[in-house]
C-alpha cells in the first residue's frame, strides 16, 4: 500500500508508455471529440494539422489509465479537487509513442482532514522524438498511515 507519506516532494515516477494508433484516436475522437482533425483523416490532411491528430483528452485519459495501473490502485485514492493546468504542447500523431512520467511537486497534510494528504503532481508526456507533448499539474488526495 502506498500512503501519503510516501510521496516526497522531487521523486520522479515513469508511469508507463502508450502507442496512439489512427483507430483508436479516431474512435476516441469519434465518441468524445468529433472535431474534423480527430475523425476524418482526408479532412485533417487538409487542415491546419496537416494530418490527423489524437484529442488533447485522449492523451490525457491515456496518462490517467497510466498512473491507476502504475501506482494509484496501490494507494488509498479519495480522487482530486481539480486540475490547475493542462497544456497539450504538440500534437500526437497515428504511431506516435508518449511516455508519460510524474514529478511530486509538493506534499501537505490536510488541515480539516487529519487522516488525508494532498500531493500536486506534473505530469509530462514526451514523444519517441524527445519533445514535451502534454504537460498537467494537479491535486490529488491520499490516505494518511495509519498511526502516523
Amino acid at each position: 500500500m502506498i500512503w501519503w507519506e510516501d510521496f516526497k516532494v522531487g521523486d520522479v515516477t515513469e508511469m508507463g508508455r502508450h502507442t496512439f494508433t489512427e483507430e483508436e484516436i479516431v474512435s476516441f475522437g469519434r465518441q468524445y471529440d468529433p472535431q474534423p482533425f480527430h475523425v476524418d483523416a482526408a479532412a485533417a490532411q487538409a487542415g491546419a494539422f496537416g494530418g490527423l491528430i489524437a484529442s488533447g483528452w485522449q492523451v490525457c485519459a491515456v496518462g490517467m489509465r497510466l498512473v491507476d495501473d502504475s501506482f494509484m490502485n496501490r494507494t488509498e485514492s479519495f480522487g482530486s479537487p481539480g486540475i490547475e493546468k493542462v497544456r497539450w504542447l504538440k500534437p500526437v500523431r497515428p504511431g506516435d509513442v508518449l511516455v508519460y512520467r510524474m514529478t511530486v511537486v509538493e506534499a501537505r497534510a490536510s488541515a480539516s482532514r487529519p487522516t488525508l494528504g494532498l500531493v500536486k503532481h506534473l505530469w509530462e508526456a514526451v514523444n519517441q522524438k524527445g519533445e514535451l507533448a502534454l504537460t498537467l499539474e494537479g491535486w490529488a488526495f491520499f490516505g494518511r498511515r495509519p498511526g502516523a
